[in-house]
């Protein structure tokens, strides 16, 4: 069977010939209750138009019945989402890319949150926001996917952690 990265492997492939180009506009999470608990912009946008689209997006996305697909078009973007627990997975692309991509896209970072933080709840990503920016920032970097292989982001993001802890740990030693 073939994973996220074959499939993200081959269509980057054709990325030279000007055919496909994969672009992640944006990423939200939301919880059920409508607040945001993660953004991340990959085109630039002004204060208000980045408050509007998260508005206007969440309450596209909350009220829409449980049974429907995870896709919808809105302006010029396609919104893919998924909800996990009670968070909402939310991310904007082109209106020519491909949808199922971005859905393997957003499980895979939900399963790289769930092994870091051991079946990862919307409080993780409160409490501990900046290691959630930093995994996203592991998997997804100027709104392409980067990384696919977990093993590899959850040794960045370890040897991230020691890093982090080194000048704790000399602290303690004076």
């Amino acid at each position: 069977s073939r994973g996220l990265g074959d499939v993200y492997k081959r269509q980057v492939s054709t990325q030279s010939t000007g055919k496909w180009r994969e672009m992640i506009n944006f990423v939200i999470l939301v919880s059920r209750q409508g607040k945001t608990r993660l953004t991340k912009w990959y085109q630039p946008y002004a204060p208000k138009e980045k408050t509007k689209i998260i508005r206007e997006i969440t309450s596209l996305v909350l009220n829409r019945a449980p049974r429907l697909c995870n896709f919808l078009e809105w302006k010029k973007y396609k919104i893919v989402y998924r909800r996990y627990a009670s968070l909402y997975f939310i991310v904007g692309i082109e209106n020519e890319d491909n949808e199922l991509i971005m859905l393997e896209a957003i499980h895979h970072f939900v399963e790289i949150l769930d092994r870091y933080f051991g079946n990862v709840c919307e409080l993780d990503l409160i409490f501990n926001f900046h290691k959630a920016y930093f995994i996203l920032d592991e998997v997804v970097m100027a709104g392409e996917l980067q990384e696919t292989s977990k093993k590899t982001i959850l040794r960045v993001i370890s040897q991230q952690d020691a890093l982090q802890d080194a000048p704790n740990e000399q602290k303690r030693d004076l």
